[in-house]
């Protein structure tokens, strides 16, 4: 227990510093006076379709030559396509009433489909010097969201297109170095019916806005909105596109300029964080009492009566005791029930297990930031391939531990069944987002990269890992195993497996669910989530948490004289997975605007890969956490 709030005190302290390491993903970039610092756009978001999109796929104004950025495998697995943009733009060099393009016509068609597109909500993020474009809050105090909506919808019905755009970057300059470094993007929408005309001081006929004040651009508060479709707008639409660049001098510095972002809408929350904290200690806290006192007065006294020499009148009362030391032939007898798939379950959980908490210390560390683009991706598919190698050796110790034979069959599925599962599933959703012509359709060629980390990395050391874990010698046991099993009396109803799941699990899920809501907010709003240290803290209480739940539910079950412990110890801190994945409905019910087959049938699926996984996490912690304790207790006690 000492060691426990030594390492909480120490994992607080990473929590709360967690925000102030950043690790650059990348070397600043210098930008001299009246440089061009390009900007690029990324795919088109929505919180209702969940189904991301190309920048032209709507009809806005094109650079002569699409290039598309250069992207890593994890950047391809988000969805992410980043391609350049016809927007000019200098360091240090304010423009305002700049005409992007020359008007585009729309057709009934398009601005039908760009209607469409503004009701789901569908969002453009552009980036600058790896900064993404961020919008501010209504009192232009700190940003409220990543990107900027295509347009709103107005009172009497209306469609507004968000036509023209007041970037503004800052810049910070230094002595320490030359030039201007972007330490900031801002981008303020706004909707404007622009008047043009060709500009007679133009070569090539160029047109200029004339309606448009140079001295400040457009302002929100005074632009006539441009309408596209409903009442207000016109047969014929001629949609135009312009902007503002401002440049502003700022004195946060280059490797303070993602604070900003990484606090969106959450710069009151921290105490939120500390709170979930809290709750999850005192449930752990009092989870280790509990175990503190079965170890000490009922097990510390059961093992004391049964060790000493016992008098003829104790003797006697020997004959009607009952307790966990009557099931000591029975305790360690393999599970009658899917004794196979228990052991690959193990093996896999362990394997998920370390590959999510190596994740998380890596990004509490500042390792992968959203500077890194697709890091955190990339590095738990690389850190689960890796970790093949535990898959397979748990899975082999366990199946020895139950006397099996079926080493091949044991091999396989640890290499291939979680993989197959979590594979098949995804390969439905990339179909659907295919299907819908999203960018979250993950290309080919990426398709090919993952699966060749796996079958190169992943299997052969899980079949290594197996190979050892056959080899070694089977887990010495503390009690022999009798050659009939012991009748099991009828138990009572607080002891049924179903009333011990929803019981154990509900405090498991508990420990992280509002941590979950975070997350789930993160992945679904389109926010970054990089409180990490703060996960961290929460990780660790959940395993003390589904450890102790998982051994005092079976301490209570042993002696109740029911030996069949494997599963149940794995049942009960697993169950929360049944938690997690009614709280992400409830979730998606009241945060969310989810509407469509296609979005909902995303949602499912990334649920039940979520649900599953953290079942697979629980019941490993749980399982592992009991066999230590029943072998020690058993181990302790003096059987005749």
């Amino acid at each position: 227990m000492r060691c426990c709030l030594v390492a909480l005190a120490a994992l607080a302290g990473l929590a709360g510093v967690a925000d102030a390491i950043y690790l650059p993903g990348a070397v600043a970039e210098q930008f001299q006076q009246g440089a061009e610092v390009p900007l690029m756009v990324n795919s088109l978001t929505s919180t209702v379709t969940q189904m991301s999109l190309r920048n032209y796929d709507l009809p806005f104004c094109r650079p002569a030559t699409i290039t598309d950025a250069a992207e890593n495998l994890g950047m391809h697995l988000q969805g992410e396509l980043i391609q350049n943009s016809p927007y000019r733009l200098n360091m240090n060099v304010n423009r305002t009433c700049q005409l992007l393009c020359d008007p585009i016509t729309l057709t009934e068609a398009q601005a039908d489909d760009l209607s469409l597109k503004v009701e789901q909500l569908y969002t453009q993020h552009w980036i600058v010097d790896n900064l993404p474009a961020a919008a501010l809050s209504i009192d232009k105090v700190e940003y409220s969201q990543l990107g900027f909506p295509i347009g709103a919808i107005a009172p009497d019905g209306s469609t507004v297109i968000y036509n023209h755009a007041r970037i503004v970057l800052s810049v910070h300059q230094d002595p320490s170095f030359e030039g201007f470094r972007v330490v900031g993007f801002e981008v303020e929408p706004v909707t404007v019916a622009q008047t043009w005309e060709k500009d007679p001081t133009s070569e090539e006929g160029e047109l200029k806005l004339t309606n448009c004040p140079l001295e400040t651009g457009y302002l929100a508060s005074d632009a006539a909105p441009m309408y596209v479709a409903g009442p207000m707008s016109r047969k014929k639409v001629d949609l135009a596109f312009s902007y503002d660049t401002f440049f502003v001098q700022s004195d946060v510095r280059w490797a303070s300029r993602w604070d900003i972002y990484l606090s969106m809408g959450s710069s009151s929350m921290d105490s939120v964080h500390w709170f979930n904290i809290l709750t999850s200690s005192i449930i752990a806290v009092f989870l280790t009492s509990m175990v503190g006192l079965i170890m000490w007065r009922a097990i510390h006294r059961d093992i004391s009566r049964y060790n000493r020499v016992a008098t003829d009148e104790e003797k006697a009362e020997d004959r009607e005791e009952s307790g966990w030391k009557l099931v000591h032939t029975d305790v360690f007898r393999p599970p009658s029930t899917a004794p196979l798939a228990f052991a690959v379950m193990t093996g896999v959980g362990a394997q998920v297990s370390f590959m999510a908490i190596v994740t998380i210390i890596f990004s509490a560390l500042g390792f992968l930031n959203p500077a890194n683009r697709g890091s955190l991706v990339i590095a738990a598919i690389v850190i689960f391939c890796l970790l093949g190698f535990v898959a397979g050796y748990a899975s082999a110790r366990n199946h020895k531990l139950f006397d099996g034979k079926l080493w091949q069959r044991t091999t396989l599925l640890s290499a291939f069944a979680f993989p197959g599962f979590v594979g098949g599933v995804l390969l439905v959703m990339n179909s659907i987002s295919w299907a819908g012509n999203s960018t979250n359709a993950v290309p080919f060629g990426s398709l090919v990269a993952v699966i060749a980390l796996w079958l190169c990395i992943s299997v052969p050391l899980t079949f290594l890992g197996a190979y050892y874990g056959f080899k070694a010698e089977k887990l010495p046991l503390p009690t022999r195993v009798g050659t009939y099993p012991r009748v099991i009396p009828a138990q009572p109803w607080f002891l049924s497996p179903a009333f011990t799941m929803l019981v154990g699990g509900i405090l498991p899920f508990g420990t992280i669910f509002i941590e979950l809501f975070f997350i789930l907010t993160s992945i679904w709003l389109d926010r970054y989530y990089y409180v990490f240290g703060f996960l961290l803290l929460v990780a660790l209480l959940l395993a003390i948490t589904c450890a102790e739940i998982a051994i005092v539910f079976v301490y209570f079950q042993l002696c109740a004289e029911d030996y069949r412990w494997w599963w149940r110890s794995w049942l009960v801190p697993g169950a929360s997975a049944i938690y997690v994945a009614l709280y992400s409905a409830f979730y998606c019910a009241t945060r969310l605007q989810i509407a469509g087959f296609a979005p909902m049938m995303l949602y499912i699926g990334y649920t039940l890969l979520a649900s599953v996984s953290f079942f697979l996490v629980t019941g490993c912690i749980g399982y592992l956490a009991t066999f230590t304790f029943v072998w020690r207790i058993y181990d302790a006690v003096k059987v005749d």
